[in-house]
């Protein structure tokens, strides 16, 4: 009977004798026939479906699929598509890892900063999710949900070195108690049920502010004192530094450009209201 012997189709395919002879074996390229000598020989199926079996293997696909695919028990596009989602998430996993070694290379962080970052950063989307709506559902009780989701980090699949460090002190940040009180604090001004968000209080305040100082109103002055009077205690909380971090960091990871530095009106006000020096 004329065929292929093993030896024909590894030097017709690249692989080897041991290779090809496993695969026969495996039963996914089955001999077609034995020559008189009791070899097995094989048919031009067997050398197509050798050259499928080694592509689908270097596409990193395990044997029993494979031996479905060949068999025509499974579709090629479905394997491919399912194969092709694997692998996108493996490269998420490697770029996110990616970026956390190249940020504790360049911070010089310490193994203990490294493990933290490493624990952070590795989460699925699904559990940083579940991080940050635990903080939100804490502090934003009421809100609007276009509120909420203007304060709601969402870490890229493919992010930058300072996208993760950014991340990682977020979420850091978002486990501080104190924190989380001033938040809330300021949640409470916002009217709950609101069908539609209404004007922020404290940009309110910092406009106010901002004229102020733009017309040269010292903040000893009982003009000073009496636009202070308004504010408190909500602009206190609002200037909180950890507040004021944490809409920065926001603007990282998130890929916003960075907001307005408050501090300056902040300080304006809080001299205004007798706290500053």
């Amino acid at each position: 009977m004329d065929g292929y012997t093993i030896g024909d189709l590894a030097r017709r395919t690249g692989l080897t004798v041991k290779t090809v002879r496993f695969y026969s074996d495996k039963g996914i390229v089955p001999p077609s026939g034995r020559s008189h000598a009791g070899y097995r020989l094989y048919d031009l199926d067997a050398l197509a479906r050798l050259d499928l079996v080694r592509t689908l293997r270097e596409l990193g696909l395990d044997l029993a699929t494979i031996r479905k695919v060949v068999d025509r028990e499974l579709s090629l596009p479905e394997v491919a598509a399912a194969h092709a989602e694997a692998l996108e998430v493996q490269m998420r996993a490697l770029r996110l890892r990616r970026a956390v070694l190249r940020a504790v290379a360049r911070r010089g962080s310490t193994p203990e900063e490294t493990d933290i970052m490493h624990k952070l950063a590795r989460l699925s989307a699904d559990e940083r999710r579940r991080l940050i709506d635990d903080f939100l559902d804490a502090t934003l009780t009421g809100v609007h949900a276009g509120v909420r989701r203007s304060l709601t980090p969402e870490l890229p699949d493919d992010p930058e070195v300072e996208q993760v460090e950014a991340w990682v002190e977020l979420a850091e940040l978002t486990r501080d108690a104190g924190f989380r009180a001033a938040v809330r604090l300021l949640a409470e001004h916002h009217e709950a049920g609101a069908s539609v968000p209404r004007p922020d209080p404290v940009a309110i305040i910092r406009s106010q502010v901002r004229q102020a100082m733009a017309a040269g109103v010292d903040p000893a002055s009982p003009e000073a004192k009496a636009l202070a009077e308004t504010g408190n205690p909500l602009m206190e909380a609002a200037g909180d530094p950890r507040w004021i971090r944490y809409l920065h960091l926001l603007a990282i990871v998130n890929g916003w450009p960075p907001p307005e530095d408050p501090a300056p009106l902040h300080e304006w006000y809080s001299k205004a209201s007798g706290k500053g020096s």
